[in-house]
């Protein structure tokens, strides 16, 4: 056979399956930042894409393969140029091989990458839902009332409480002041303005104490510690040594609350008057 005929017959597989191009979308694709890479569905149709490019030059690479076996059995005994055909061949398909092996590498480097990106996307949603669990309100019972209250709230609740367990009185008084003026509609605030006049009874700054009592009673009559603060406001006016103003008020808390336990201690002190 002439030797034009065999470089013809031996070189055209190597021009149809050229390698020049395998691999070149998806090293393109991985150049990208990680973030590019972000939906599941997309990173399983890069997977899937890859997948398909590894079969294709794996079918390649075998047909190279058939090719070359059959060129050696009809050529075995053929002439130089035969044989540098096959020699050219031969490489081709270990540069085959060795692409081959590239695009594996690559599809596992995809395939963690993938995995990689889950897992962070799965931490960021789980820090994002703690976040907006934090910001949603808190359902409260306190003292026979129910209300919703945002968390910063509560907790400015709390601190002024713990300020006046700890007997500093002050700056109880000061927080429940902060609050009243930050929180003025909360369902905390008719409790804020109790212990605020408590605090300021404690720190003998009687005259702020009512002051807060009388807002108590004005915005909220009907709060189970409305009676208690009427008579905490007449144990000021003692202490202001106005013991008229004083009788004046436990007959008001008489009047206007009879059944409480305040009234009850309202009447022991008018008798004790008389």
């Amino acid at each position: 056979m002439p030797s034009h005929d065999i470089r013809g017959d031996a070189r055209a597989p190597m021009r149809r399956w050229r390698p020049w191009w395998a691999g070149a979308a998806l090293l393109a694709m991985l150049a990208q930042p990680a973030h590019a890479l972000f939906s599941d569905d997309e990173a399983r149709r890069a997977i899937l894409d890859l997948r398909g490019r590894v079969e294709a030059q794996r079918q390649a690479l075998e047909a190279q393969q058939q090719t070359l076996e059959a060129l050696q059995r009809q050529w075995g005994n053929g002439d130089d140029t035969a044989r540098r055909g096959l020699l050219d061949m031969a490489n081709q398909i270990e540069g085959l091989r060795r692409e081959l092996a590239a695009l594996r590498g690559q599809q596992e480097q995809l395939a963690r990458d993938v995995a990689e990106l889950q897992r962070q996307q799965r931490d960021v949603l789980a820090a994002l839902d703690t976040r907006l669990r934090a910001l949603e309100p808190v359902k409260v019972s306190l003292e026979g009332s129910e209300f919703t209250a945002r968390p910063e709230e509560k907790a400015a609740f709390e601190a002024a409480m713990a300020a006046l367990r700890g007997t500093d009185f002050a700056r109880a008084a000061q927080l429940y002041g902060d609050f009243l003026a930050q929180y003025p509609t909360s369902g905390y605030a008719p409790l804020a303005l109790y212990w605020r006049g408590n605090a300021l009874y404690a720190a003998r700054d009687y005259r702020r104490a009512i002051e807060s009592y009388q807002r108590l009673l004005e915005q909220f009559p009907r709060h189970p510690r409305a009676s208690e603060a009427m008579l905490a406001i007449a144990s000021c006016q003692l202490e202001l040594k106005d013991a008229k103003a004083a009788r004046a008020t436990w007959q008001a808390l008489v009047q206007r609350y009879p059944d409480s336990e305040a009234a009850a201690t309202a009447r022991e002190r008018l008798a004790r008057l008389r």
